[in-house]
């Protein structure tokens, strides 16, 4: 039984390590580079890459359906995708609220 425990605490080192380690694979290494303005309608949403210990460029990691875009964050075209994104969810908070004012109203 003792043989048993020593060889699945070994295999769940290894996997601990391993995943540990492919966390560079979630990371930016190059910046997208568009060929054409990338409609604002297809971002779902945006996050940030910092620079640290397992990711070499700072970058804005742009959603799409079925993937991801690494952008430059100080380009335009990155600002523009960045701001519609923010500016869909202002509206959509606003409206929320106005439901929720609606609702309570009633």
């Amino acid at each position: 039984m003792e043989g048993r425990t020593v060889y699945l605490l070994t295999a769940l080192l290894i996997l601990i390590t391993f995943t540990g380690s492919s966390h560079s694979a979630s990371c930016c290494l190059r910046y997208f580079e568009p060929r054409r303005e990338l409609p604002c309608q297809r971002v779902l949403g945006y996050t940030y890459q910092s620079m640290g210990k397992s990711c070499d460029i700072n970058a804005v990691i742009l959603h799409l359906p079925r993937r991801f875009l690494c952008a430059e964050p100080t380009a335009s075209w990155t600002q523009r995708a960045m701001q519609c994104v923010d500016e869909r969810r202002r509206k959509n908070a606003e409206s929320l609220q106005r439901f929720a004012n609606i609702t309570a109203a009633a």
